[in-house]
């Protein structure tokens, strides 16, 4: 017997990335059997979060305040920008501590598959940044996919008027990784990316 209100809490966690219709029904089980606890804390926070948290108009990151932190930190290289394709990927490198320039966020990749083209990705904060003459070298830090790689060619093309540096991520084999579990388009970027010893 349906259960309106339970059906439609399933229905819009079913909705979240990686959660199916069984993996939301467990969720949704573990918040209602600790509405105080879980449920309701819950629900303020994402609450408190879709009134604060806005889009960094410099670089694409989500913040409470516009610039970012990463933006407004004076430690920061702003004549580094790594350009990734989601906020998840920025989070990455400031998990890793790897990047102390600033970044941009696509917001995606092009793919005519999915019909995005070069009018829905970000670049316009970047065109300004290079226009101003205040950047030294663009990092492009994104998938090792067909859509990725397309995506690279055509902001060098983009950035290359402005006669800055311009570089990507090595690609290959993982940290802990073993040679005969990788495909073959990784091991042979890895291969291609070597260096010496």
């Amino acid at each position: 017997m349906p259960i309106p209100d339970i059906d439609h809490l399933v229905g819009l966690i079913a909705r979240l990335p990686g959660l199916g219709p069984r993996s939301a029904r467990r969720v949704a089980l573990a918040l209602l059997r600790d509405p105080h606890g879980k449920l309701l804390p819950l629900a303020r926070a994402m609450e408190s979060a879709a009134l604060s948290v806005r889009t960094c108009s410099s670089c694409g990151n989500l913040d409470v305040e516009d610039p970012c932190h990463i933006c407004r930190d004076p430690d920061r290289a702003k004549d580094l920008i790594c350009v990734v394709e989601n906020v998840n990927d920025l989070w990455a490198l400031e998990r890793a501590g790897a990047h102390h320039g600033v970044y941009l966020v696509l917001g995606g990749v092009l793919s005519a598959l999915r019909g995005v083209g070069p009018a829905d990705l970000n670049v316009g904060p970047l065109l300004e940044r290079l226009r101003a003459g205040r950047v030294k070298e663009v990092i492009l830090a994104l998938g090792a996919t067909v859509d990725g790689a397309t995506t690279m060619y055509w902001l060098q093309e983009k950035i290359s008027p402005y006669g800055v540096e311009v570089s990507r991520v090595a690609q290959g084999v993982p940290v802990g990784g073993t040679l005969d579990v990788l495909d073959d388009g990784t091991l042979t970027a890895a291969l291609n990316a070597r260096r010496p010893v």
